[in-house]
């Protein structure tokens, strides 16, 4: 049976901490609703009602043109050993780029990850957890370096021309404003 609580409990962020992977839902007031996996230890838990995912340069943007549409996001993370849990973050996000007035203080929280496009600032309005029993159990294994090699290869200069060239729009063709 699902439970909804209005803040992030001690036992709820260290659920949040123990996971590998969680996923990030996002949707403009009309158009396709972008629901993509995370990992790379890029999840941080501020207070009962604010978290921060810190997103790396990727295929696409669309969270950052998502949001400038209208701020509301959904993070869910799943048990994958253990007992079963599934939990959802109910908020309003805000991007943060490299730049912006808060960006020198938060992104200490995190390590230096190559390819760091943005910081997402959310506040948490609901926080949901339901039973998760259905969900299988699988074997953490690593993580993939892949992403971070190509990120280096690229170089700082490179990362910014992919920005230009494919993090521009959303593929409903929403601008990002990734570059300033």
């Amino acid at each position: 049976m699902a439970k909804f609580y209005t803040k992030i409990t001690p036992r709820v962020q260290n659920f949040i901490e123990a996971q590998k992977i969680f996923f990030v839902a996002t949707a403009p007031n009309s158009g396709r609703i972008n629901l993509s996996p995370k990992g790379m230890d890029s999840f941080r838990v501020l207070n009962e009602n604010r978290v921060l995912w810190l997103n790396v340069t990727g295929s696409g943007n669309e969270t950052a043109a998502h949001l400038l549409k209208n701020n509301r996001i959904t993070i869910m993370f799943c048990s994958f050993e253990g007992a079963p849990n599934i939990l959802r973050l109910y908020g309003e996000g805000k991007e943060l780029k490299e730049g912006d007035d808060s960006w020198g203080e938060l992104i200490q929280l995190f390590i230096e990850t190559p390819g760091t496009r943005q910081i997402f600032d959310i506040t948490i309005n609901s926080v949901q957890t339901s039973c998760g029993m259905s969900i299988p159990f699988f074997d953490y294994k690593g993580e993939r370096n892949e992403l971070n090699d190509w990120a280096l290869e690229k170089g700082k200069d490179g990362i910014k021309a992919y920005w230009k060239d494919k993090n521009q729009k959303s593929i409903d063709g929403l601008p990002t404003r990734i570059l300033k």
